[in-house]
């Protein structure tokens, strides 16, 4: 029997999360267990809004800059179930990310959560952390850091 039920991944649309959900995908069908994917959202100003409405249609709210979240989410389904990951589910959570993932891993009993490795050797990661560094001090699981950044 595998040490991991649960898995959390989170994901913010970018190439490198890609790659972490890819990994985190692979564990989880290794392991059996279910796979929880994550994606981080601040909610759209009313002129934010109305202007992304009238380009994209309807939206309710979009990760950092121009994709939604529900959208980023099932791209990122579709990677992990193409991986080989049978129980997956997807979660759009308001907040600032390192928040988001750690409530995540602690209401869902995650055993372990994945996440890529950009923003470690930035040097704005190390002076503001960034979010492995941050989640590694935070969740109350094993934390998996992919290299997601460079070459594969």
């Amino acid at each position: 029997m595998s040490s991991y039920r649960t898995v959390i991944v989170g994901t913010d649309g970018s190439e490198s999360s890609f790659r972490a959900v890819e990994r985190a995908a692979s564990v989880s069908h290794d392991a059996g267990a279910s796979l929880i994917i994550a994606c981080a959202f601040r909610p759209l100003r009313d002129r934010d809004r109305q202007r992304a409405e009238s380009e994209l249609g309807e939206l309710s709210y979009q990760v950092s800059g121009s994709h939604p979240a529900e959208d980023l989410l099932r791209e990122a389904e579709g990677i992990a179930r193409k991986v080989g990951a049978e129980s997956v589910t997807a979660e759009a959570v308001e907040g600032d990310p390192v928040d988001c993932l750690a409530k995540l891993v602690e209401t869902k009993n995650a055993d372990l959560i994945v996440v890529g490795n950009r923003g470690l050797n930035s040097i704005a990661g190390r002076i503001l952390g960034s979010v492995p560094a941050n989640i590694s001090h935070r969740a109350g699981c094993d934390v998996l850091i992919v290299h997601t950044t460079g070459g594969r």
